[in-house]
């Protein structure tokens, strides 16, 4: 289930909400600049789904964002347990950073944590299957895959040089909890049941 944690940006041990709820999640990340939506496939899916697949099955959603907003390429990243360069892959964007363009992911499998730090003040988004999350060009936060990652995502660009990470070297993502922090239980359940 998708969770949204917002903190005050001096007080990570705290949060001062918790929304599970889907209309209360997209109007307090609206606030900030932040689209939040659900989508549904066209078609179902299994394990084995193909790129092209997955982009065909939801193909009405991506259309409507690749218009609305002017992105010229979707693809489609998986990362699970096994991925080589796994850790690696979490620690890259484990630091604050922005983006020249949008960050766009939605959810096919798994999940991820987004912390987004706008006007003094954290919101930590656990995005799961079915969620899609934009956040635009300039948007401060940092991404958590977790320890054990294992998720499916499509993501939308403008331009591929538009997604390079600008980090602004403050350690604030160090102080906020991270996808296996105990509050986080569908972590600890893929983490019980991994081989």
């Amino acid at each position: 289930m998708s969770e949204l944690r917002i903190y005050d940006q001096n007080d990570a041990d705290a949060p001062l909400a918790v929304h599970t709820d889907f209309e209360a999640t997209a109007r307090e990340l609206a606030a900030i600049g932040v689209q939040f939506e659900r989508w549904q496939a066209s078609r179902a899916l299994d394990a084995q789904a193909t790129q092209d697949e997955i982009i065909e099955a939801y193909r009405e959603p991506i259309n409507r964002l690749m218009n609305q907003r002017g992105f010229k390429s979707v693809d489609v990243i998986s990362v699970h347990p096994d991925y080589p360069q796994a850790a690696a892959l979490r620690a890259k964007f484990l630091a604050e950073h922005t983006h020249d363009d949008h960050e766009v992911r939605f959810f096919v499998e798994g999940q991820g944590l987004f912390y987004i730090h706008s006007h003094g003040r954290v919101y930590g988004m656990l995005c799961t299957r079915g969620d899609l999350i934009d956040l635009p060009a300039g948007a401060t936060h940092w991404f958590d895959m977790g320890p054990q990652p294992r998720l499916k995502a499509i993501r939308l660009f403008t331009t591929p040089e538009g997604w390079v990470a600008e980090f602004t070297g403050t350690p604030i993502a160090e102080r906020f909890p991270r996808l296996e922090a105990p509050h986080y239980p569908l972590q600890q359940a893929a983490q019980a049941f991994a081989p």
